[in-house]
């Protein structure tokens, strides 16, 4: 069970999703990779100065993330497939995974419309059946965090059709990420900190 193999820390501050025996996979098989993952959410703290300021193209969380995990030989990733049928060949491209490494993908969606979430765990369907991926993980917010925007007059920056841990759940649990074995991590309001 996921709850066994994480650090109390970690299962206090972040709602958490397992299908399809990714924890037991991760500790077992890719031990280090878990350590980098376990990590980085315990590091993690969601500023105010994340949420207030303009984010670009990419958010203060993701490249919180990125960075954290890019130091210690994570790899934002795309993967060049095709498909040969009575040689015949077929692109099959498949989106950039935000970090990769050893056969596991992590995806953070911070606010982003919710078709990312399909991208997201299709990528991990089809990478999986390439024997690419292993374990898909989707780091994102949870649906509490709303009223702290509210309270920061950012609510309307975050709507009800972007990229929150709700809209995830029934997407994995249709099937979206094939057989692939995935981890969710929602981001509580616990991780919340005024600038220091």
């Amino acid at each position: 069970m996921l709850r066994d193999h994480l650090p109390p820390f970690v299962a206090e501050n972040y709602y958490c999703g397992e299908w399809n025996h990714a924890s037991a996979i991760m500790t077992t098989d890719f031990p280090n990779e878990w350590k980098d993952l376990m990590d980085v959410l315990s590091a993690y703290r969601l500023k105010k100065s994340y949420i207030t300021k303009p984010g670009g193209n990419k958010s203060q969380t993701a490249k919180f993330i990125d960075e954290f995990l890019g130091a210690r030989g994570w790899r934002e990733t795309r993967f060049d497939t095709k498909i040969v049928v009575d040689e015949i060949e077929s692109e099959t491209p498949t989106h950039k995974i935000d970090m990769f490494k050893n056969g596991v993908a992590i995806e953070v969606e911070w606010n982003n419309k919710d078709p990312f979430f399909d991208r997201d765990l299709n990528n991990f369907r089809l990478l999986y059946m390439l024997r690419t991926v292993s374990v898909g993980v989707i780091i994102t917010r949870s649906d509490e965090l709303q009223e702290i925007f509210n309270r920061l007059d950012r609510g309307s920056s975050y709507g009800n059709n972007t990229t929150h841990l709700s809209q995830l759940i029934p997407r994995i649990e249709g099937g979206g990420a094939g057989g692939c074995p995935v981890l969710t991590f929602g981001i509580k309001a616990s991780l919340y900190r005024e600038d220091e």
